[in-house]
């Protein structure tokens, strides 16, 4: 019988680029459903004549639910490791995309996907997959998160255009029941992806020699780190969805037809799998911090492209605006991913990352709804992309604060 001292041993190569595979694809199935919000949110307001603010409601609800609940799904992931994780957050997807088929008022679609579909989904997601990856991919830590996290984009850009063409063809309660039966058929085999990787359980007093190793929640709060990485969440979250949640609704209004502009958004956002990939992979040798604004300057100028759009024979600023924005869409999650591996490793990393989510659910909550909001008062996006613009800035500042270490030491 093994030691239960001892690490576990670690996994061959082949072993360890599945994982990375696996956790790709996993992510790819939760994120899928939860960006097709956006095309059902003009659904929404074309069947029920909600307002924007209101149908926006739900996804920043959803957002909040995400980071709030982060915590908790990181502690969790410690210590069950991702396969319970993942049947049941297949479950509970499954429930609420069945159940969205039946909505019927506002509320309904705040429990469905604000509540229990952000549940399922955040147990399909980054803060899943994470810890176990960074015990495994040390050197090329942020390499392997970003290719998890190009699982977000490359969901983003083909959940629009399926997404349209089945609310087009069945209406948006016949897209969410088979998009429901779709999910419930996947359960099992994307927790079968991960057999094997539940953490060993081991002696009560070997676990807490191990829970004695590197940071500890309580001492990464002690660190400016821990909130300056807080705050490049939050300002990266309203930055990019007071853009993102409401771009189609955006093309729509100037004049686009809404299956080109879904096909548009969709080949833009196609873009982010090998942005994220390429800015979390040179993260590895320039730094993150670089890295990241980079890519801040970089969606800067899709949003820019978005705000000189005047009318509908402007395509090519619309596939500018697209590309230069869905290119970078999610990059800076490996760069604040792996520097969170990189100041506070050890066996809390999990919990630890959790925590500092919670300023992304914060950030892309207030930044989806707010947008809503000021297009309900000004009849135009252009005050939420300056906005955008502006909150982008104060990520890239947030971030470039992080280069030196913690004074502070793990024990």
């Amino acid at each position: 019988m093994s030691d239960p001292t001892l690490p576990p041993a670690r996994l061959s190569t082949a072993a360890t680029w599945l994982l990375l595979g696996g956790a790709f694809v996993t992510f790819s199935v939760g994120a899928a459903f939860m960006h097709s919000y956006t095309v059902f949110l003009v659904a929404f307001v074309e069947d029920f004549g909600w307002s924007r603010a209101d149908v926006s409601i739900a996804y920043s609800l959803g957002q909040v639910v995400s980071g709030v609940s982060s915590p908790f799904v990181g502690s969790l992931v410690d210590r069950f490791g991702p396969r319970r994780l993942i049947m049941g957050g297949g479950c509970l997807l499954t429930i609420g995309l069945l159940g969205s088929s039946y909505a019927g008022q506002l509320w309904h679609m705040w429990i469905l996907y604000g509540v229990i579909m952000t549940l399922g989904a955040n147990c399909l997601g980054l803060v899943v997959f994470v810890p176990i990856l960074s015990r495994h991919f040390v050197k090329n830590r942020g390499m392997a998160v970003s290719v998890v996290q190009s699982a977000n984009g490359f969901a983003r850009a083909f959940s629009a255009p399926i997404s349209t063409m089945m609310v087009s063809g069945l209406g948006w309660r016949g897209a969410y029941w088979w998009q429901g039966l779709f999910m419930a058929a996947l359960i099992v085999p994307l927790g079968a992806l991960f057999r094997g990787s539940d953490p060993e359980r081991g002696s009560r007093a070997a676990r807490m020699a191990t829970q004695g190793q590197g940071w500890t929640l309580q001492q990464a709060m002690r660190t400016p780190h821990f909130w300056l990485l807080m705050l490049v969440y939050v300002f990266t979250g309203l930055g990019s969805f007071l853009v993102a949640l409401h771009q189609l609704a955006f093309a729509v209004d100037v004049g686009f037809d809404k299956l080109y502009a879904a096909g548009v958004l969709g080949m833009g956002a196609f873009l982010s799998l090998p942005g994220v990939i390429v800015t979390g992979t040179i993260s590895d040798y320039v730094g993150r911090e670089l890295s990241a604004v980079i890519s801040y300057g970089t969606s800067i100028l899709g949003v820019a492209f978005a705000l000189a759009i005047t009318g509908p024979d402007q395509h090519l600023l619309l596939w500018l605006h697209s590309c230069f924005f869905g290119l970078t869409w999610g990059a800076r999650g490996p760069s604040i991913t792996a520097k969170t591996a990189d100041l506070f490793p050890g066996p809390n990393l999990g919990k630890i990352l959790g925590v500092i989510s919670i300023g992304t659910g914060v950030g892309a909550g207030s930044g989806a709804w707010l947008a809503g909001f000021v297009f309900d008062m000004t009849g135009t996006y252009k005050v939420a992309f300056w906005l955008s613009i502006a909150f982008y800035m104060c990520g890239s500042v947030a971030f470039w604060s992080l280069r030196r270490p913690p004074a502070v030491r793990a024990v």
